[in-house]
């Protein structure tokens, strides 16, 4: 088994993954007119996702470190591909909202195996470079779901959105499963040592939780602007659907190559020099991501504001490959895809579950602009965990 074909298998179906997730984004006017949703509604449809993805995926996880791990990725792959296919024939917000739920089960069960599965093929030096590499799937996914969702949407309607980009994901289940063999062997007794209060050993290493925590008020901010930021183009810079979504889609491709690649290989670069360099360049992402955010929020020139913003992303991109590094430095392989789950479970319960709906909740209120800004505002939090991660790092302590 060839591990840079597991890295091309797991790294498609994390690129559908991104585009199933966040093609709901694109098509919020669409939603909002045909069946007739308020932002409040609208958010919630994000957080719903986020909310079953986070509870289920320390569940999925247990199981994960006591079976093959491929098992696991082809059958969440059709269940969150099935689900999306569903979301095309919903007729009210709660047949979207049931959808959205199954996504986020199969999702959070892909989530949880693949970057172990992903890095234990390659030297641990370049961990940083190869989970930034998974990870590109992010911005690419997400830039793919907003500008296809946009497009396909504005030209042949929301519904047959969901229907044309369920596909692929049938065909990449069936490639992992034939191809991708999990090599991590497991004895039984080492099985029977692996249960759920396992998840406890995790609060014991500080860098863990700050690592976990940073990355959550990170995920406060992307998650809600990854859910708004096209509606808010189109509100407040007057773009139709679907220049919205080719706008931001672009934006989110071009940021995400650069910092998420860019990221993953200063980190591996620095790693030479100090052990805190997965810490240090995501600390440095963050603290240059804030200021271009507020700037790019209250500036008048509308060219302006859109660099800004492009440029803020790439840095906060910066984190993607780093801090997935870091977990597997900290961990060992018997617990990863449990550590994953953890980490996972922490920065979407305090992170995207969230946002999406108080972003849209404080619109509803107030207004759109504001509440961008205080999801903005949450990378200063994001700074100081980060910082703390990197002080109390002392190596694999789990």
């Amino acid at each position: 088994m060839n591990p840079k074909v597991v890295l091309i298998i797991l790294f498609l179906i994390n690129l559908f993954n991104y585009i199933d997730r966040q093609v709901l984004f694109a098509v919020f006017p669409l939603l909002a007119k045909d069946l007739n949703l308020n932002d409040a509604q609208l958010g919630l449809l994000g957080s719903v996702f986020m909310i079953v993805y986070t509870l289920t995926a320390p569940v999925i996880a247990y199981f994960a470190d006591k079976s093959p791990r491929q098992i696991w990725v082809s059958v969440c792959a059709v269940l969150w591909s099935g689900a999306t296919a569903l979301t095309g024939m919903a007729k009210n917000f709660y047949n979207i909202a049931i959808a959205r739920s199954f996504i986020g089960v199969g999702e959070a069960g892909f989530t949880s195996v693949s970057p172990s599965l992903a890095a234990e093929g390659f030297n641990k030096n370049i961990h940083a470079s190869i989970l930034a590499i998974l990870g590109l799937a992010l911005p690419l996914g997400s830039a793919l779901g907003y500008l296809l969702g946009g497009l396909i949407g504005q030209y042949y309607g929301w519904r047959m959105a969901f229907y044309i980009l369920s596909v692929p994901g049938f065909l990449l289940a069936a490639w992992a499963f034939i191809y991708i063999k999990d090599k991590r062997k497991t004895t039984q007794e080492e099985k029977k040592q692996i249960k759920i209060s396992n998840y406890l050993r995790f609060f014991k290493s500080k860098s863990f939780v700050y690592v976990c925590l940073a990355e959550a008020m990170a995920t406060f901010t992307l998650g809600g602007l990854a859910a708004w930021m096209p509606t808010y183009f189109h509100r407040y810079y007057g773009f139709s659907v679907a220049e919205a979504g080719t706008k931001f889609g672009i934006m989110v491709i071009i940021a995400g190559l650069i910092g998420t690649l860019g990221g993953g290989m200063l980190a591996d670069f620095l790693i030479k020099k100090t052990k805190r360099s997965y810490f240090y360049t995501t600390l440095f992402g963050y603290m240059m991501a804030l200021p271009l955010g507020l700037f790019a929020l209250l500036c008048e020139s509308q060219t302006v504001a859109l660099i800004c913003f492009g440029v803020a992303m790439t840095f906060v991109f910066i984190q993607t490959g780093a801090l997935n590094a870091a977990i597997i430095s900290l961990t060992s392989v018997k617990i990863r895809s449990m550590a994953f789950a953890f980490h996972i479970f922490i920065i979407h319960a305090l992170g995207d579950a969230l946002s999406p709906m108080t972003i849209g909740k404080i619109s509803q209120v107030f207004d759109l602009q504001l509440a961008v800004f205080i999801a903005i505002v949450f990378l200063i939090p994001a700074i100081v965990f980060c910082y703390l991660a990197g002080r109390t790092f002392k190596g694999q302590e789990l």
